[in-house]
């Protein structure tokens, strides 16, 4: 059973929407952290007109706010994906933040190239969370693709990544169909080499309302000797006999022709043709073996009102207040809008100011 301090309550508006060239066609997969000078910095996958170069697909951009609810996007682009690399080529989404020794910041992102190319994990480090150096090699691959890390650093050193995976069948990744999209783990001890621990963590299609895969996973350690805390996007398919018309990026020569607005657009249509995302929760004792939860943040459904209406996934959670939690995620309406909204938990009595936070 959840503990009862994650009871979610949607904020209204949006914390985060497209509004410049970089970002107007889609925003997505926010990742949140706590600034030591105060107030906070989002980072976020963006797409827009002024990609760096035809073939891209989404780069990781940044938004600061002084109170967690109003967010300005700060220039230029923080990681971008790299032509020359076959793993890279593409697009870079999803990070996820852990300090290193010497106070520097190591960023792990979900990196992708062709549509026959398996996803796989890699990492980039900086002194200022601004400027990015890409760290050579990949940090994580696997059988087929790998996607939505989530770093969790683990008590005595060295750490934990949570992330998905998608494993096809004959003919492969780019043909094969999918055989499943669920949650693994690999542990390391001086974050560049890591090892999967055995095993999945939460397996998707056990309801209806995971048929289509999940697409990440967050965990928080035991409070007090408690249980360990999942929260995981996962994907409920179309209708039996839906028309999906197919996503640009399984295929890279449409996406060499295609504008950034073209491009976004099929996405967005590909998204809108019956799909559904929701947030769910789990729990564990050990972190590695989890019982599964309930649906904690849902929107109303096709065609109906609200900014998370049809999708709400890629989660990022950050502490506010003493038992105080906000989640930020990506929330995508009726219309195909991708915004970032939130949702908050804990004791609404305790103050917004006196939390350590994440850093």
């Amino acid at each position: 059973m959840v503990d009862s301090r994650w009871q979610w309550r949607k904020e209204a508006g949006a914390r985060l929407h497209g509004s410049r060239d970089l970002d107007s066609s889609k925003v997505l997969a926010p990742c949140i952290m706590r600034l030591a000078s105060g107030g906070f910095r989002m980072f976020y996958t963006g797409l827009g007109p002024a990609r760096p170069f035809p073939v891209c697909q989404g780069y990781i951009l940044s938004a600061v706010s002084e109170d967690g609810l109003v967010f300005a996007p700060e220039p230029g682009i923080r990681l971008s994906p790299r032509p020359s690399l076959p793993h890279m080529s593409h697009r870079v989404l999803s990070s996820t933040l852990v300090r290193c020794d010497g106070g520097t910041w190591r960023m792990y992102f979900e990196s992708r190239g062709a549509a026959d190319k398996p996803t796989v994990i890699c990492s980039a480090l900086s002194a200022d969370m601004l400027d990015w150096e890409l760290e050579e090699g990949i940090r994580l691959r696997g059988p087929g693709n790998l996607g939505g890390p989530r770093f969790l650093p683990l008590p005595g050193g060295g750490g934990r990544l949570y992330c998905w995976s998608a494993e096809f069948g004959p003919g492969g990744i780019g043909r094969g169909r999918r055989l499943f999209q669920r949650v693994v783990s690999a542990t390391t001890a001086d974050g560049l080499d890591f090892e999967f621990d055995p095993g999945f963590r939460v397996r998707d299609r056990q309801s209806e309302f995971d048929t289509a895969g999940i697409t990440a996973a967050e965990v928080f350690p035991p409070a007090n000797g408690g249980s360990w805390t999942m929260f995981f996007s996962a994907w409920q398919d179309v209708p039996e006999g839906a028309e999906v018309p197919s996503h640009p990026s399984q295929d890279s020569a449409t996406g060499r022709s295609m504008s950034a607005e073209e491009f976004a657009s099929a996405s967005i249509a590909s998204d809108l043709a019956g799909y559904r995302s929701r947030i769910f929760a789990a729990t564990s004792k050990d972190g590695l073996k989890w019982e599964r939860g309930a649906c904690v943040i849902e929107g109303r459904g096709h065609g109906q009102e609200g900014i998370d209406a049809i999708h709400a996934e890629d989660m990022s959670l950050v502490r506010i207040g003493a038992g105080r939690y906000r989640m930020y995620y990506a929330a995508c309406d009726r219309s195909g809008n991708w915004r970032i909204a939130s949702a908050v938990a804990g004791d609404s009595s305790a103050s917004t100011g006196d939390s350590t936070g994440a850093d």
